[in-house]
């Protein structure tokens, strides 16, 4: 996940490019670069880290005159991070960007290699721009030399090119990441999201898969697999606040169709065919791990227990999940055969962070699953396994919440393959599953609608039961928690079958329940413990690919062949209800009483 600006124009580009990267920042900052071509020739910088250091490289540069300029800034998915690997990447007088993965770039860079390139990176995104200045041998024409290469790229792209033998022209192409181009005047933009242009330019065009074509001269040319096209622009909100809500009536909302998109961030790079693979992970750091201790708060801790029992069902190894405040002050039993995870969405989470330093001075292995590069515990654990959500502005977690579990449950097979307690064909589902979790994720327009329907019903009462079995009752503690975070109703989540352990005593008429209940998991232990519920005139609300004739309201989910599938389905579920009941409430969705986003303290 990257962020991508270009320029075509006479201001000052230096200054638009890094005011571009600094609103798409959240996307990475691995490291950032810029590459101008102006009337003196090209110009290139790149630095490690945050923009800052980009700015600082930079300062004494400036070019006010005609030319055209491209930026980045990267979160890496292939190769380290460092100022080699950073984007822009040159040949030998041309430089590129891209976002995205090029599936058959060690092919392609094998052959370039037979022919005497020479490649500075680890990256795939070199091949990009050493397979143009190889075409342009064969084409004086260089857009076709552009476009012969594009032709060869497999794979997710969003890429822009130039080149000082074209420098009044920058070169384009989209397929499977974002990328528009906004206008004003003369002047022409590119960007990986509007924000980065609000304010510069007037209209856009949002680029469609396939697209591809040239800026020079004030005018875009633009192609597709038809030839050239016509397109017609719209126009830019110039309210940058309103723009980045693109259109929802709140961040949260907007976080939760996204997560469909971010899942293909994080698995991005990772999961490959038959293999999970982390370039941040040696191949032989689980090699004397044989307990695996999690420490997180709030969300974080409920994917932690998701985790729990998919590391024991599948890789085979003990896991234990721990409440970080709790942690802290049990004096825990710790041993070196273990390997301490910790969860957090932005890095700074105060109880999490103290339980690692426990963990480091106990010389324990460390790992940490965040959201936030160059972070607290980032910084203080041996590896980093970053979730690529993007920024989460709803103060609750939901596109966090999903990236740290599609994470974890990619670490469990990770995990299983090492220890070998996973069969090829076992793994080969499982990663099919994995590629169809973004259709999980997706929010149909009519079962928005439907909540919406329902929510009205479920305004007034004493409480909320959210309830589960297995790595549903994780879910259950989340759907509640998302709940009374925004809505201030209270609500609980338990595993079903605790029911008739005490809390079925609060079951009236009065009381709602949220029964979460898979095909593919327990699915007639939780029926018979919703027609406990329901025997006592409990309010039922189920969620399943099952009709349940005793429930009063039902929500269909689609039928999945794998539990995780159905998992991550009612998820958005769970975190629709909780929007739509709030907003029926009157409550600020993205800024809930009492609560912030990064919690410091203890």
């Amino acid at each position: 996940m990257c962020g991508i600006v270009g320029y075509v124009g006479k201001k000052e580009k230096k200054e638009i490019l890094v005011d571009g990267l600094r609103e798409l920042e959240y996307r990475g900052y691995d490291s950032a670069g810029i590459a101008i071509i102006d009337s003196r020739g090209l110009h290139s910088y790149k630095a490690v880290g945050k923009l800052v250091n980009l700015e600082e490289k930079s300062k004494e540069f400036s070019s006010k005159e005609f030319g055209v300029a491209i930026g980045h800034t990267r979160w890496a998915t292939h190769g380290k991070p460092n100022e080699l690997n950073a984007h822009p990447h040159l040949g030998k007088n041309s430089f590129v960007v891209h976002n995205g993965i090029i599936e058959n770039y060690t092919i392609l860079k094998d052959e370039l290699k037979l022919e005497g390139f020479e490649f500075l990176s680890q990256t795939d995104t070199e091949v990009i721009v050493h397979l143009f200045e190889k075409n342009t041998i064969n084409s004086l024409n260089k857009f076709e030399a552009f476009k012969s290469t594009i032709s060869l790229l497999e794979g997710a792209y969003a890429t822009l090119l130039i080149t000082n033998d074209e420098p009044d022209s920058i070169f384009f192409a989209k397929n499977g990441s974002p990328m528009l181009i906004g206008f004003n005047g003369d002047d022409i933009y590119f960007a990986s999201s509007d924000t980065a242009i609000i304010g510069k330019a007037t209209s856009v065009y949002y680029l469609e898969d396939g697209e591809y074509g040239y800026a020079k001269d004030g005018k875009v040319t633009l192609f597709n697999s038809d030839g050239e096209q016509e397109f017609r622009t719209k126009p830019l909100s110039s309210n940058k606040l309103s723009a980045q809500k693109d259109g929802y009536r709140f961040f949260m909302e907007k976080e939760i169709y996204e997560q469909a998109s971010v899942v293909s961030d994080t698995m991005m790079g990772r999961v490959l065919d038959e293999t999970i693979k982390f370039e941040e992970i040696d191949d032989n750091f689980f090699n004397d791990i044989n307990c695996i201790k999690i420490c997180a708060c709030g969300t974080s801790y409920h994917s932690a227990l998701v985790s729990s029992y998919l590391f024991e069902r599948v890789a085979k190894i003990r896991c234990e999940v721990e409440i970080a405040s709790e942690f802290r002050y049990k004096e825990p039993l710790l041993t070196k055969d273990t390997l301490f995870i910790t969860i957090s969405q932005s890095g700074e989470t105060a109880d999490t962070l103290e339980a690692l330093k426990m963990a480091k001075k106990a010389g324990l292995k460390s790992l940490a699953i965040c959201n936030v590069d160059n972070s607290s515990i980032v910084r203080e654990s041996d590896i980093s396994l970053l979730t690529r959500a993007g920024v989460e502005k709803g103060v609750a977690s939901t596109k966090a919440f999903a990236t740290q579990t599609l994470l974890l449950w990619m670490l469990v097979l990770y995990t299983a393959e090492r220890k070998d307690t996973i069969s090829k064909d076992s793994l080969k589902d499982e990663i099919e599953a994995l590629r169809k979790c973004s259709n999980a994720l997706k929010v149909d327009n009519w079962l928005h609608d439907k909540i919406h329907r329902l929510s009205k019903r479920y305004l007034h009462g004493h409480g909320f039961f959210f309830i589960g079995r297995d790595i549903f009752f994780p879910l259950a503690l989340e759907g509640a928690l998302k709940l009374k975070e925004i809505s201030y109703l209270h609500a609980e989540g338990y595993p079903a079958g605790e029911m008739k352990h005490g809390p079925i005593a609060l079951a009236d008429s009065e009381l709602f329940t949220v029964a979460l209940m898979p095909k593919n998991l327990l699915f007639d232990k939780i029926k018979s413990n919703v027609e406990e519920l329901s025997a006592r005139d409990t309010t039922i609300l189920a969620i399943s690919p099952e009709e349940f004739e005793l429930a009063d309201d039902y929500i269909k989910t689609r039928c999945s062949s794998h539990v995780m599938l159905e998992f991550f389905e009612m998820m958005v579920v769970t975190q629709l209800l909780a929007l739509e009941i709030s907003i029926r409430l009157g409550n600020d969705v993205d800024m809930p009483r009492n609560l912030a986003k990064s919690v410091t303290v203890e």
